[in-house]
């Protein structure tokens, strides 16, 4: 890999969201010259949807960073499998489960997550449900600093999560035996900020940012700092190819 080469950005979004919620992202990655792959995360099990991802990330021939937003976690921490590519991984205001827990349990780890009294749920034929954020109380909890003409739009367009996946174990995780690197807001009212800091400190993160005042999805509130932590861990990856070569 020469100089000039940059990794793939890989982004995975979590439950309640859908691969819009990476624009701002996407853009700055996009015009500093990273390749970007948004996968649409299927949501339905994490198993199902790891080994989605695993397809996206078996199509890339480019070393790649892999990127999760919230329940994303649970599903790139799961989906690298025999894939060599993925150099780096990076998990915003995300899960980084140890193998045998799940988002559920996770989530009731620490106080603090209000997800639990503002779900509603739909009934699949399998028995499961679909669980969405009730549309009044998506700006309150999920998205407290982003305006609210968009986070209307938001809920609105809100894709939901099983509640199977929501309580399936995590497998051994990839955290462990790839660089990872974390940032989280200090606002996060679904997954509560302590549990983001246990998991970083756990999966002993190169680097471990903490946004002042941002939510749950800061991401979208802060693409700029979110974008720096990625490009950050892209450097390194194309450093240490750089080094080999």
């Amino acid at each position: 890999m020469n100089s000039d080469t940059k990794p793939t950005i890989v982004l995975v979004h979590g439950a309640f969201a859908d691969s819009s919620s990476w624009e701002g992202v996407t853009r700055i990655l996009l015009a500093d010259g990273y390749p970007v792959v948004a996968a649409s995360n299927p949501l339905r099990g994490v198993k199902n949807d790891a080994d989605y991802v695993n397809t996206v990330l078996n199509s890339i021939q480019e070393p790649i960073v892999l990127v999760a937003h919230s329940y994303g976690g649970m599903v790139i921490s799961n989906a690298v499998k025999d894939n060599s590519n993925v150099k780096a991984m990076a998990f915003i205001d995300a899960f980084a489960p140890e193998a045998g827990e799940s988002a559920f349990a996770l989530s009731i780890l620490y106080p603090g997550s209000t997800v639990g009294a503002i779900l509603a749920s739909v009934t699949l034929p399998n028995g499961t449900n679909d669980l969405y954020i009730q549309q009044d109380q998506y700006p309150v909890h999920f998205a407290p600093d982003v305006p609210e003409t968009e986070t209307q739009w938001m809920a609105a367009m809100q894709r939901p999560v099983t509640d199977a996946a929501l309580n399936e174990a995590s497998g051994e995780p990839a955290w462990k035996n790839i660089p990872s690197w974390f940032i989280y807001g200090d606002n996060d009212q679904i997954i509560p900020p302590a549990l983001l800091d246990f998991m970083a400190k756990r999966a002993e993160g190169e680097e471990t940012v903490v946004i002042p005042g941002a939510s749950h999805v800061s991401m979208i509130s802060h693409p700029d700092e979110v974008a720096n932590l990625i490009e950050t861990a892209a450097i390194e990856v194309a450093a240490g190819f750089e080094a080999v070569g």
